[in-house]
Formats: structure tokens, sequence, C-alpha cells
């Protein structure tokens, strides 16, 4: 758990620090306030941009210098420890702006290192639309998914990304080498099936645990991955699915160049979600229902996080009970406490958070600024 944090120059943020002593740390204030902000600096402690995907330049404080730094004292799996990160001053215009990542003060190559001590799992209000939205949207949910269980995911996915930008360049031009595609399409076949199997694993896991869900007030869903690729992976060796795809590269050339993009892999894999009770897609379920069944998803995978880490992760709840009835808001809280999270909270009405219980802290946020509020008796 966080037991200090420190923003400096993050969004509205100017200089703040706060003291996490307990479990659920709950965020009050106005729209605007800067509660988002807070919870989004947290997420910065995962691999990523962040809950919001912004990037380094827009998390930068308005009036500052155009640097930012985000710090937390945890208590994580190694112990105590302070993980820092963010970007300092440009020396001067145009030059490129790299971001930090320090553990107890010494430097780390990514936030990937973070994931020894910490994981965090979030869910937001822009993750409403997910079952009903695009596919590349829940393409980037599942992989947020894969990335809490393996730090590691995202550079595969990233390096996946760059070798087939690398073959849709070759097959640009008029007549490109035949052996450059070769070993291009060699490199997009390891990628694509390490990607596609992390996927696969982390998915079967996922599922064991939702199909135990039965009779919660944030009901199951049943999950499946939509590709040739991730159906294969279960029954075949890795090896001759990667041969598979470097076949049906070679044979997609002609059409893939007239496209102008690659056509066929796991980078256009869907993930089904059903919502288990009903038996209908969970696009096709209520408002409500969806919400809920997007809570229990969540709650189903940070649970899956601590019982393959040993720890549960950091629970970062946007605005999420402002969308339950207060029985659903009860139920959250007990399966919340069970889960052992500490988790952060936010909300403009203190008044959704009664069933909460006294050994939450509330933080009152106004323009930037934060006041804890005294417990109660």
């Amino acid at each position: 758990m966080i037991l200090k944090l420190t923003l400096t120059n993050f969004r509205n943020y100017h200089a703040a620090a706060l003291e996490a002593d307990a479990k659920t740390m709950v965020l009050v204030g106005p729209n605007g306030a800067g509660k988002t902000n807070l919870i989004e600096a947290i997420s910065f402690f995962a691999p990523g941009r962040g809950l919001r995907r912004a990037t380094l330049d827009e998390v930068a404080f308005g009036e500052g210098d155009g640097s930012w730094a985000v710090a937390a004292e945890i208590e994580g799996a190694l112990g105590l420890a302070t993980l820092g990160t963010g970007i300092e001053r440009p020396v001067e215009d145009g030059a490129t702006t790299l971001r930090r990542y320090r553990i107890d003060r010494e430097p780390v190559p990514s936030a990937a290192a973070f994931a020894d001590h910490v994981r965090v799992v979030w869910l937001i209000p822009a993750m409403d639309g997910l079952f009903a939205g695009a596919p590349s949207e829940r393409r980037r949910f599942l992989d947020r998914l894969v990335l809490a269980v393996d730090a590691e995911h995202g550079s595969r996915v990233n390096a996946l990304e760059r070798s087939l930008r690398s073959r849709n360049r070759l097959l640009e031009e008029p007549r490109p080498d035949p052996h450059w595609l070769d070993a291009v399409e060699h490199e997009t076949a390891e990628l694509a099936v390490a990607v596609a199997g992390l996927r696969v694993e982390t998915m079967q896991r996922l599922a064991a645990g939702l199909a135990n869900r039965k009779g919660s007030a944030f009901p199951a869903t049943e999950i499946a991955l939509d590709g040739w690729m991730e159906q294969l992976i279960p029954d075949h060796a890795a090896a001759e699915i990667e041969e598979r795809y470097r076949a049906v590269l070679r044979d997609n050339r002609a059409q893939d160049a007239a496209a102008g993009r690659t056509l066929d892999g796991p980078h256009l894999t869907d993930l089904k979600i059903v919502y288990a009770d009903k038996g209908i897609p969970a696009a096709d379920a209520s408002t409500g229902e969806q919400k809920a069944l997007l809570i229990g998803l969540v709650l189903a995978h940070a649970r899956l996080i601590a019982e393959m880490t040993g720890l549960p992760p950091i629970l970062l709840l946007d605005e999420v009970v402002a969308h339950l009835d207060p029985a659903r808001r009860g139920a959250l809280h007990v399966e919340l406490a069970q889960l052992g999270s500490q988790v952060w909270m936010t909300g403009a009405d203190p008044a959704l958070f009664v069933e909460i219980g006294d050994d939450a802290e509330m933080v009152e946020v106004s323009s930037g600024r934060l006041r804890p509020k005294p417990r109660r008796p």
C-alpha cells in the first residue's frame, strides 16, 4: 500500500503531499478539483501512460517549467521502498523529453521495474463503453489486464507494433527486397505468438476466477479471444504457429500492400465478453448491468493478481460508486475488504460513501489542495 504520495508540478498540483494510513482512501470534492488527477499520478507506477493515456507533456503543471514528478513511499512485495517517476526540465527547446524512473533514488530502466514492488489496477468512466466500443478499445483493455500480470508484456506488444510497421514500410516499396521481408516476417511471427500466448494464458486464468463469481452483486462474464492464433495456442507448439503465421504473411503481401497495413494477426484480436447469467453479449445488457459486469471483471482480475503475486494490487476506482444503488455500493465495499487491496476512490458527493465504514480516510480535494478530514469517532 502507499504510505505517502508526493506530487510536484503534476496536472493542477504545484506541490502536494498526502500521508495515506488507511486501506481505503476516499477523495471527495467538486468536479475539476483534481481527484482524478491524483489517482492518475498513482497509475504512473504501472507500465504505460497512465489511466488517461496522456503524453508526458500533458500532465505537466500549466504554470510550471515543463518538469513534473510523482513519488510514493510504499509497503510492497519487497518491503518498504520509495518509487519515483517524472520528467526533468528540458535543457533546450526541441530537446527530447525522457521519462525517468527511480527506486529508492536509484535509476531503473522503466516502470516495469516497479512491478517488483506494486501492481496497479483501475476502473474509470472512460471504460464504461468497453463492451459496445471498438475492438481496439477492448484489445487495449485486454493488454492492460495482461500487463498487470506480466510487466514485460507491454514491451512485447510495442515490439510487435514496430515490426508490423517495418513490414508495412517494406511493402510500400515498388520492389521490396524479399530477403528483408522474410527477416521482418520471421521476427513478426515470433513476437505475435509470444503476445498471443500470454494473452491466452491470462484469459484462461481469469476465466476460471470469473466462473466463481456466481451469486455476486457484480455478476460473472464469460470471456474469449476472437482470433485464429489464440484458438491454436492451447493445443499446438509455438514453432508450428509461428511458421503458419509466416506463411500467412507471405501469401498476403500483395493485399497487405494494397491496404497499407497487415490484415491478419493478433494485433486485430478482439475480446469477446458475454453476460454469463443471461447468456447474452455484454454489449446487449442494460447500462446498469454493463457497469456491474465491468466491476465484476475488474475485481476478478485484481483477485487473480493477488493469487499470482501473493499481494493484492492497488485499486483506483474513479467515480464508480456514483452509478451504483445503495445495495451494490455496500456489496462493493464488502468485496474490496475481502480482497485486501488498498483502494483509492473518488466522488463528488461524500454521502455516497456512508456504507464504507469507519476505517476509511476521507480527503477533501479543492483546486489541487488536499485536506484529510478527521476520522469518525
